[in-house]
């Protein structure tokens, strides 16, 4: 027998209605329509009172088959909204998968592309820093050379001083001999 409340896809609870329920208590109504119906069948065929509770049994598990068979099929929809929720949830946690390994993938580039561009900067400022102490030590070399340059001046000034001292001292000394004699 089914329950008088069942869950619809929502899981919100609703009460069947009266209809779908057995009878519980016959009003005046069903009561005089039933003693009709009764009296009818009795005047028909003569059918027996476990007769017409064996069609009313009849009749309610016809009524329960196909409620159980209505729910099966929304259990079964609930089971295809599962399955599909599933595989969309599979879907997007494929794609999300997807963008991330590609993320990855670009931030691997970008970092080997920032790699090769401080690697050239260090380059650069090594050779510009090799430059640097060469350009320094191309000064230093220069002013040496000009200072070498100078001496080299002032040597030939003092040989050629010196030469005209020797060549003075010896007129000296041929006059002082000549003068000795």
């Amino acid at each position: 027998m089914s329950s008088l409340y069942h869950r619809n896809k929502d899981l919100t609870r609703t009460r069947k209605s009266l209809s779908d329920s057995p009878p519980s208590s016959p009003t005046a109504t069903t009561q005089s329509y039933r003693h009709e119906r009764a009296s009818r069948s009795d005047s028909s065929g003569g059918e027996s009172t476990s007769d017409r509770l064996l069609g009313r049994t009849t009749s309610y598990t016809r009524r329960e088959n196909r409620l159980a068979s209505l729910n099966k099929t929304e259990e079964e929809s609930g089971n295809k909204d599962y399955k599909k929720l599933y595989d969309d949830a599979l879907a997007e946690n494929e794609k999300l998968k997807s963008r991330l390994a590609d993320s990855k993938q670009e931030l691997v580039k970008i970092r080997n592309q920032l790699q090769k561009v401080t690697q050239k900067q260090d380059r650069i400022s090594e050779r510009s820093g090799v430059y640097e102490s060469e350009r320094r030590e191309k000064q230093a070399l220069e002013k040496k050379v000009s200072d070498m340059e100078e001496d080299l001046k002032v040597l030939n000034e003092l040989k050629s001083d010196n030469q005209r001292l020797k060549d003075e001292n010896g007129a000296l000394i041929r006059v002082i001999s000549k003068l000795s004699k």
